[in-house]
């Protein structure tokens, strides 16, 4: 084998390698499309409520009690480091390209975000049908990401005020739920107004029957770091249940942790995993979603963001594919880790046919 193709990554015998490639967004997201989006926003704004009004919406929320929903959320909150590059994820094209390369995916069962990018998503769909194509956007799921007005790294972060969408305008355009974020540090203030802004909107949001996706975070005291530990996880997964008038609508995002199946007997509502920073290599997470997915019966699949969308090298989908089969098919780490390796480069042309 020449040096040049020797594998260079192979983690804990589930097969997984690399080799020499590396994907290139350019050959799957044109630049003419991406340059469009701002001419539609100077010159026919009304795309984005045309197309949301447009969207066929699914019955529900989900087609067999599971979901894998896109994170793309980060940069409104400050966050846009990937890997060794401080603000790799500050660039639009690269960030909503590979959002796009997931999502155009009808496996995958959506993107939650905040309003910059899902109206990006509506100003794409409505292009690719202007040009003869099949838009990608109709019986997606599609949440609106509410407070992210907590900066990472500020002095505020615990007091994460609602900055994006508003319960009025998730149910105007049609989305099929929000979500929002509680992070809990007892020594700061900022927490308890966040808890209360919370519920608040929770209530707001039952009025008008929009599903809630709550992410409730334990915070080391006096620092931004999240505690994932179960014992830290299942207070505040206590705490996070019994906000707002009613629970009725409500799902929580909780991180992985080792003993998860204490963690998630913390509650009846149904549970999303989430992700965390990109590491490069995303067999870890996979590993993490498969025994994630045997912990109890109301972990219910996935919200994946960074290690998804920018998993260092790798082709976006490739890993969102893995994931999808994970959730909703029961795969094991090495037959995910196969079905990733066998999807890179897959239906490149897709926003070109």
């Amino acid at each position: 084998m020449a040096p040049v193709e020797k594998e260079i990554f192979i983690k804990m015998g589930n097969g997984y390698s690399i080799g020499n490639y590396e994907f290139r967004l350019e050959d799957f997201f044109p630049k003419d499309i991406f340059e469009e989006i701002t001419e539609l926003r100077v010159n026919d704004n009304k795309t984005i409520e045309k197309e949301a009004k447009l969207r066929i919406r699914r019955k529900r929320i989900t087609t067999d009690g599971k979901l894998t929903v896109l994170a793309c959320d980060h940069p409104a909150r400050n966050v846009v480091k990937s890997g060794d590059d401080s603000v790799r994820m500050g660039d639009r094209y690269q960030y909503l390209g590979r959002i796009l390369r997931v999502i155009t995916s009808p496996e995958f069962d959506g993107v939650m975000g905040t309003t910059d990018i899902i109206e990006d998503l509506l100003i794409v769909n409505h292009i690719m049908k202007k040009r003869g194509l099949k838009g990608f956007l109709d019986n997606k799921v599609i949440l609106g990401c509410m407070n992210r007005g907590g900066l990472s790294g500020a002095r505020f972060e615990m007091d994460d005020t609602m900055t994006s969408w508003t319960p009025a305008s998730i149910y105007d355009s049609r989305l099929d739920g929000a979500k929002i974020m509680v992070r809990i540090d007892l020594t700061n203030e900022g927490s308890a107004k966040t808890i209360y802004y919370c519920a608040q909107t929770i209530n707001e949001l039952n009025r008008l029957d929009i599903p809630v996706f709550l992410e409730p975070l334990p915070i080391e005291e006096g620092t931004n770091k999240v505690k994932k530990n179960p014992d830290d996880l299942i207070k505040v997964i206590g705490i996070a249940s019994a906000l707002g008038d009613s629970s009725k609508g409500l799902w929580l995002k909780v991180p992985y942790c080792e003993d998860y199946p204490r963690v998630v007997k913390a509650t009846t509502m149904p549970l999303l995993m989430l992700g965390g920073e990109s590491t490069g290599d995303p067999t870890g997470i996979i590993g993490q979603f498969c025994k994630g997915m045997h912990a109890g019966a109301n972990v219910r699949g996935a919200l994946v963001g960074r290690n998804v969308h920018f998993p260092g090298k790798d082709d976006p989908l490739a890993v969102a594919l893995a994931v999808v089969n994970v959730v909703h098919k029961g795969y094991s780490e090495e037959e995910a880790v196969k079905c990733l390796m066998e999807n890179r480069d897959r239906d490149m042309d897709r926003l070109k046919k």
